[in-house]
């Protein structure tokens, strides 16, 4: 999915702030991952990682006043 937005700096967002957003995103867009082996926290955990290895971004869409996690391209 697309966002159309403004990419966030994650030095720009709290890092309490930032692991809740993860963790919705996560029980929200990987929900068919439930059943992987890897616990909440492992998943968080990766997601951190692929933001911070900016395979990753969170971006405020415009359009619903919303934050998102997208991958980069």
């Amino acid at each position: 999915m697309n966002e159309e937005g403004i990419e966030v700096p994650l030095d720009g967002i709290n890092p309490a702030t930032l692991r809740n957003m993860v963790a919705e995103f996560v029980t929200r867009d990987w929900s068919e991952l439930t059943d992987d082996g890897h616990t909440l926290d492992e998943k968080i955990d990766q997601v951190l990682q692929q933001l911070k290895d900016n395979r990753a971004k969170v971006v405020f869409d415009l359009t619903s006043g919303t934050c998102n996690i997208v991958t980069c391209l």
